[in-house]
């Protein structure tokens, strides 16, 4: 039955998320320096899985996800876009907050929440498309974000931003191992080399780790966030879970794609708002209460419209 599908994908996804949010309301695992777990996934598990998964497709496979590349992207820079200009326009954030606001809600929890949904309904080959969506993201949101960040920062200092900043700030983002690893995976898959098998092995025991300890730091990440209801974060929740896939449908019409390639470039897109504004808020010493309820508020929510989306887009 669809309802019985529709759980089996998403009742371990909660369980893991909640397992991480109560271990750090319970002080079981300290939610305030979670430098180890984050270097853990975004720096050694994800990054893995990640160039398993595009390394080992074929050409042929990885051509046929530039569509869902350039779609994904699109709707994720219209909607940080369309955010950044209303809470510019009509609130008094700073360059910094609006940025971080708009990452948040226009970059899903690919990591977290993405991976093993999908894994959970399109199977194995589930990793590829999440892959590259994420090496999207990375690539067009991210460094945008660090170089309104560092005009910010500069300005509050008192000092002139340069073009050295600009581009060192997009240096720190396009050389993270999250954004490298998808990055050569797909390199190596267009060239039309295989990965060897022990490789793959080797970075596959790794990588299955990627996605439930994603999970387990997201609960923990939350569960250090204060919660505050407002405007924004009501709008917001509506903007990532609601807005955002309806967004992609209307994208996907614009490339020439296969079904099931638009069917799971929607279904990414209903992912829940992603935790990097509140990582990047952390890193640079920004309040991330904001960014923070808006994760809670949309991961939430998400139960319902990522319900829905399964349903729809996958009935079967």
């Amino acid at each position: 039955m669809m309802s019985n599908a529709i759980v089996m994908a998403l009742a371990p996804v909660f369980f893991v998320l909640l397992l991480g949010y109560a271990a750090g309301k319970f002080h079981i695992v300290d939610n305030h320096h979670v430098d180890g777990f984050n270097a853990l996934v975004m720096n050694f598990a994800l990054p893995a899985s990640l160039f398993a998964a595009t390394a080992s497709a074929s050409r042929s496979q990885m051509d046929e996800q530039a569509p869902l590349f350039l779609a994904f992207g699109l709707t994720m820079l219209i909607l940080y876009l369309v955010w950044y200009g209303a809470v510019r326009a009509f609130s008094d954030a700073s360059r910094a907050d609006a940025s971080l606001q708009a990452l948040t809600i226009s970059f899903p929890n690919l990591a977290g929440v993405g991976l093993p949904i999908v894994a959970s309904v399109l199977g194995p080959t589930g990793t590829v498309p999440v892959a590259v969506a994420l090496a999207s993201g990375s690539i067009l949101i991210s460094p945008l974000t660090l170089i309104m960040v560092e005009i910010s920062t500069s300005k509050a200092n008192g000092d002139e931003i340069s073009a050295r900043q600009i581009l060192t700030a997009i240096r720190r983002a396009l050389t993270k191992p999250i954004v490298l690893a998808p990055a050569a995976g797909i390199v190596l898959a267009l060239s039309g080399l295989k990965l060897d098998a022990l490789a793959d092995a080797c970075l596959s025991l790794i990588g299955n780790a990627a996605a439930g300890v994603a999970l387990f730091l997201t609960g923990l990440i939350l569960s250090a966030q204060s919660f505050r209801l407002d405007w924004k974060v009501v709008a917001a929740t509506a903007a990532s879970d609601i807005i955002r896939p309806l967004l992609a449908v209307a994208v996907v019409y614009c490339f020439p794609m296969s079904s099931s390639a638009a069917r799971t470039a929607i279904l990414l897109a209903a992912v829940p708002s992603g935790f990097f504004g509140i990582l990047f808020a952390v890193n640079y010493r920004l309040d991330s209460t904001t960014a923070g309820s808006m994760v809670i508020a949309s991961t939430v929510f998400s139960i319902a419209t990522m319900a829905i989306a399964i349903a729809v887009l996958f009935p079967h």
